[in-house]
């Protein structure tokens, strides 16, 4: 029963593929707050410290030439949100950039990829998770945006895909009007930026490497804040280069700021195929081998190279995931309940540490949110059911 339980929720590949898996995104600092305050109410049940000590453990926290570390018990004690997939083994939470010679199709291509998020309709053979989409098309019209659409979804519409072309510089006035957008639209999952060179401010350190970091540094800390995907369209060079990746136009602050990238290459301009190279620091690098239909101008996947790797069921998150379902959507209970629960045979403190590191996974691809919060009787773990019919919800506290 188990493993059928097992099979029913592990729908999704894993999304913790990539160097900077498990990373906290926008409540980095709440936990660090919450772990202090934590902290200090034990302290107080405990007598252990004094609260002159407590103070001067408070005023080393504001002072800014404070360096702020923790150890790796207290990361291990620490459950991080993960960077949610937006197309699985494809695009996830963070900012990307999709770079190309002009006029090769990279407009086709992110609107097909706003059109299946919008949508929630796989793309490629990858689940695509859905959300409301921003397309801010800087070099179009809306009657071009208009007649693109058409040509390729015929009047099969959606009222969750947005477009814009006009929008203000990143630094001056864009910032706002992104936030504004998403406070409007809490389920955007992917705003797409068509082309960069249309939001940056012109001036004589336009390309500098500190110039490109901070633009990129920008997009991809509004990215973190709202757990969404910013992907900016760019040119590459003419010139050839040793690493094709080398041939993104600008400077190496770019890619050394971005959580990945997407290279679109063609043989020839007038070929209908066309190849995409995708590093990322949440994803395996791979090479896709996409062919245009020539009345649609829709990109379909011909073969792919280094096929994602799908990480086989954890038979912990599966005995921990099998404790909430559609029927019985929360459990909780102390560490130690929970281990003697699954019978796992990890001790409640091994198992706690492991359900932290693997938070992200539990949520994203069985769909239980994960919780470990002190209360005055001792720690108190949390599970939560999060799907509905396979369809994923977010609980509002």
């Amino acid at each position: 029963m188990e493993n059928e339980i097992c099979k029913k929720k592990t729908t999704a590949p894993d999304t913790s593929v990539g160097a900077d898996d498990g990373q906290p995104l926008h409540n980095s600092t709440e936990n660090s707050i919450s772990a202090f305050e934590e902290e200090i109410n034990g302290d107080f049940q405990n007598s252990a410290e004094s609260l002159d000590e407590i103070y001067r453990r408070m005023q080393r926290l504001t002072d800014p030439h404070y360096l702020h570390t923790i150890s790796m018990t207290e990361l291990y004690q620490t459950a991080y949100q993960s960077r949610p997939p937006i197309i699985d083994g494809l695009l996830y939470a963070g900012a990307y950039i999709l770079a190309g010679a002009p006029k090769i199709g990279k407009s086709f291509l992110v609107a097909q990829i706003a059109y299946h998020i919008s949508t929630g309709e796989a793309l490629w053979g990858c689940e695509v998770h859905p959300g409301t989409v921003l397309y801010l098309a800087l070099e179009d019209d809306f009657q071009r945006i208009q007649s693109r659409m058409f040509m390729m979804y015929g009047v099969n519409d959606t009222d969750r895909l947005h477009f814009a072309t006009a929008a203000g510089k990143i630094g001056n006035g864009l910032d706002e009007q992104l936030e504004n957008f998403v406070r409007e639209h809490p389920d955007t999952k992917l705003i797409i930026i068509d082309t960069m060179q249309k939001i940056r401010e012109v001036g004589g350190e336009a390309y500098s490497y500190a110039s490109d970091y901070e633009i990129i540094g920008r997009l991809k800390r509004f990215a973190d804040k709202h757990c969404i995907c910013v992907l900016t369209v760019h040119h590459t060079r003419k010139q050839p280069a040793g690493d094709s990746f080398e041939m993104i136009s600008g400077t190496t602050g770019l890619l050394g700021c971005a959580d990945g990238s997407l290279l679109m290459q063609k043989k020839k301009r007038t070929a209908l195929e066309a190849t995409i190279d995708v590093v990322g620091r949440d994803q395996q690098d791979q090479i896709l081998y996409l062919k245009k239909d020539a009345d649609t101008q829709i990109w379909s996947l011909e073969r792919t190279e280094n096929e994602p790797y799908k990480e086989p069921p954890d038979p912990v998150l599966c005995a921990v995931s099998s404790l909430v379902s559609s029927e019985s959507r929360e459990w909780t209970g102390s560490p130690t309940e929970l281990a003697e629960t699954v019978n796992t045979g990890m001790a409640a403190n091994a198992l706690t540490k492991y359900l932290n590191v693997k938070s992200g996974r539990l949520l994203d691809e069985y769909h239980v949110k994960y919780e470990n919060r002190a209360k005055h009787s001792g720690r108190q773990v949390k599970l939560t059911y999060m799907a509905i019919d396979n369809v994923e919800y977010e609980v509002i506290e």
